[in-house]
Order: C-alpha cells, then structure tokens, then sequence
C-alpha cells in the first residue's frame, strides 16, 4: 500500500483530501505545519508528499528545499491558489513533480498523484536493476556444463515461468541464491524487484519486522515506520534464505501470507494484499525436519511445488576449471592483477580436493591465490594448506573384502582400458570417486603387497593413464 503524506494548514483541506485518498486505496498522514511534516518524513517510509505552498511559519518552499537535501527521490506535488502558479513553476524547477491548483478536480488530482508514485518507483526500480543487471545475473553467470547443473538449468528455465513457489535445497556455498536470481530475471517478472532475506542472521521478533513491515512504536526501537520485504517485493520475488532457521510461530504467519497474500504490518491493524512470487532456500533437510517436528508439514509442502536442487561441487568435478576460469578472470580484473592462468600441477590440486565450502570455498582460495602469485600463473605453492591434506574414505581390513565385489571392480562406464588388470581398473574407479589415490590405498583396495602395488602403479603411469603428484610416502596419482 502506497504512503502519502498531506501538509496542509486549512484542517479542512487534510479531512477532504484524507477521506478521498483513503477510499482510493492509499494509506495517508497528515500535518497542519512543514516543521512536523519533515519530522514525519524521517521516520515513515513514504511514497508521496502532497504539500500546500503558502502556510505560517516554514512555507512549502523551504520545506521542499529541505525534504530535497534528505529525500531528493520523493515525488512531492505542490498544492497553490492562482496567485502563486508562478511560485509553483519554480517549485517544479527545483524538484517538485508538479502542482495542482485550488479547488482542484478529484479525478485530476488522482491521476497526478498516480503518476507522481509511478515515476517514483520506476526510478527506484531502474536504480536497482542497473546495480543488479552489473552482475549480470542470468544463465551465464551461473558457471558448470556438467549434467547435474545442465538439469538444474532445464528446470529453472521451465519453473521462471510460472508463479509456482520454488525450494531450492543444497549445501552452503553451493550457489542458491544465483539460482533463485536466474529464475527471477528469467521470468515475466524481471523488470520488477528481487527482494532476499536471510531466516538465519536476525531473531524472531526482528525477522517478523523485516518480513512484513511495523508501524512506529510498534516495540523497542521502531521509531520509525518500515515498509517489510513482502511489500517490498510487491509485483516480483521474494527470496527466502535458510528458511529452516525460521521459529514455529513465524512459519505459521509465513503460511498464512502464501495461503492469502495478505498480511499486517507488526503494530498495524490495515490488512495489506500484496503479489509476489516465493523462492526459498535452505541447507538443511527440510523433510527431515518435518518428520522430527522442527518444520510445519503444511508450510513445507506449500514451499515445495518445485524443487531444485543444487549439487555441491564435489558432486561435479568437471566444473572446476571452468569455474576457477571465471573466478580468475573475475578477481584478476577486481584487483588489477594480470594473473592469467593456473598450473595443471594446482589444477590438479583443485581437482582432487573435497570443498566442503563448495563453490564460495573454490572463489575464495582463487581469490587468495591472486593475491599471493608472483607471476602470471597460480601454482601449487599459492594455494591454501588444506588442499594438500584431502582425506580419502577411511578403508579398514573388513571393508576391504565387500568392496572387492562393490562398484570400486565395476567399469562404472570408463571407457575400456585394454591390457589393464582388474586391480587397475579398480583403482582407476577409485580415482574417479575420491580424485586421487595412493600406494597404500592401493595396497588396501586390492590386497597385495607394497612391491606389486609400485609395479601396477608404474605400469598406469607409463601407459600414460595417471599423473605421478610428489615423491615417498606423500606420493599420489591422479587421473591424465
């Protein structure tokens, strides 16, 4: 619901054009001085100043002059008798969107005051899809040709569409918030707000204010008026993050606003209607969280009409260097650095690592890596200690024997190696899983002695299969 405020100090020209306001839908505060107006201003959120010209005291001039150096966006329409069209002209030279003349017509007054809000979010809008379209938020900035993220892009594509709520699930660091822009600017609804908060960084009582908005004094501290993200993302998305975190009394109000789209702000009793689409995210299981009784069945349900889930990065390897390519370019040319390329030894380093942190922990170390090179190319030595401490699934003397017959002995869709021994083959397969392995998991996997392990790594290696990474104990192979 759009705000207006009305300075006037004829009281019967505030009731008139009050009651006329309010039945046109819009929600209206009043003032019979400048002084309390501009007081008024700094603690609402407003989206229109209606004020008369000529009144004791500060005059409609002085206050446009101030409101401009604090609010220089607000639309602000002056109200004048003929004698002073002039004074008013001179008004919209200095910032005023226009004037109306007394006694005005209602209907022209309307249709100004809709113009004047029109323009005022337009500009909001351009201001921040100019920011927005800067980082390019669409298909392409969302790096990875492997499978999982080509049925990612199939789904964000048919689902951007729609009006359909949509849950995006995946491990922190993964890139749900990405997602959740490419299905915004993908959709009918791009050229209106994105709107993201996050259901983990405020408490209850602040989330409820952030979510839908609360009048002044509604609690401690709300000493102004604030308009929530819902009515923020009035016409386009509302991003919803972690919202697993979200407390059993604020999903219930959650549910309510996707049930009807209509809520009140904290402290308020004027119910507002609102259209925005639902995107949400969370790392955890949400469905879990049903089945232990943290997260209403209903409200899951209703958030999960469809769902997209975002494979962590060790899950797709072979978008690693396409990945470390965009963050090179990306951090290179943020720094003025001509870092330009990275070693297949650190590559391979890359590879083999788990990224817990996923593709935030992969930006991160390249980000460090460019600080840290001394020349045009990252190597091994650039890169962050824990790459070179990746830990292989722990495999014991009981397990070795069920995983003889697991998928460690299938082909698991290799391409057929001609001349190589199934115990070759089985630690090609390994590799393919855990990025590398070592003598002595050789050793393990296929039960031999320490010299027939050397001599069947050997043999992969002068075949020209894997990489020999390092020397003794520390020694690894990787996949050519």
């Amino acid at each position: 619901m759009d705000t207006i405020l009305i300075i006037d100090d004829e009281k019967n020209y505030l009731l008139v054009l009050e009651a006329l306001l309010v039945d046109s839908g819009y929600e209206v505060i009043t003032s019979d001085s400048a002084s309390k107006a501009l007081e008024i201003a700094a603690t609402h959120d407003l989206d229109l100043v209606i004020t008369d010209m000529k009144m004791p005291g500060m005059d409609g001039m002085e206050f446009l002059a101030q409101l401009r150096s604090r609010e220089p966006d607000l639309p602000v329409i002056m109200m004048t008798a003929y004698a002073t069209v002039e004074k008013a002209v001179e008004a919209m030279k200095r910032g005023a969107f226009d004037y109306i003349t007394k006694p005005f017509k209602n209907e022209e007054l309307k249709l100004t005051i809709r113009k004047a809000i029109e323009m005022h979010r337009l500009m909001q809008e351009n201001r921040l899809l100019s920011e927005q379209l800067q980082e390019r938020f669409q298909f392409g900035n969302i790096v990875g040709k492997s499978k999982a993220m080509r049925n990612v892009y199939e789904v964000i594509e048919k689902v951007a569409q729609t009006r359909a709520s949509v849950l995006i699930t995946g491990e922190s660091g993964t890139g749900k918030e990405l997602i959740a822009k490419a299905i915004h600017f993908n959709s009918p609804r791009r050229d209106k707000r994105f709107i993201s908060v996050s259901c983990s960084a405020l408490p209850e009582s602040l989330l409820e204010s952030e979510l839908f908005g609360h009048e002044r004094g509604a609690f401690t501290g709300a000493v102004t008026q604030r308009k929530g993200r819902f009515e923020l993302a009035h016409g386009g998305t509302l991003f919803l993050d972690e919202v697993g975190e979200m407390s059993p009394a604020l999903q219930v109000k959650l549910l309510r606003v996707l049930q009807e789209m209509r809520f009140e702000r904290v402290g308020g009793n004027v119910t507002l209607q609102v259209d925005a689409r639902l995107v949400a995210a969370s790392n955890r299981d949400l469905h879990r969280e049903v089945e232990i009784g943290r997260f209403r069945e209903d409200l899951y349900y209703r958030l999960k009409v469809v769902q997209i889930k975002v494979p962590p990065l060790r899950e797709r390897r072979d978008d690693i260097p396409l990945l470390v390519h965009h963050f090179l370019e990306k951090v290179a040319e943020a720094n003025g650095m001509e870092v330009k390329g990275v070693s297949q030894d650190a590559l391979k380093h890359m590879y083999q690592y788990d990224w817990v942190g996923n593709v935030r922990e992969l930006e991160n170390v390249i980000e460090r890596a460019v600080i840290l090179c001394d020349g045009d190319e990252i190597r091994p030595q650039d890169l962050p200690e824990e790459l070179f401490q990746t830990r292989l699934p722990d495999i014991s003397e009981k397990t070795t024997a069920s995983e003889s017959n697991s998928d460690l002995a299938e082909d698991d869709g290799l391409l057929p190696y001609f001349g190589l021994n199934k115990r070759q083959v089985k630690a090609i397969n390994f590799i393919k899983k855990n990025g590398y392995i070592t003598n002595d998991y050789y050793i393990k996997i296929n039960q031999i002695s320490d010299r027939h392990a050397r001599r069947d790594l050997s043999e992969l290696v002068n075949m020209d299969l894997v990489a020999r990474i390092g020397k003794g104990r520390s020694t690894r192979y990787v996949l050519k």
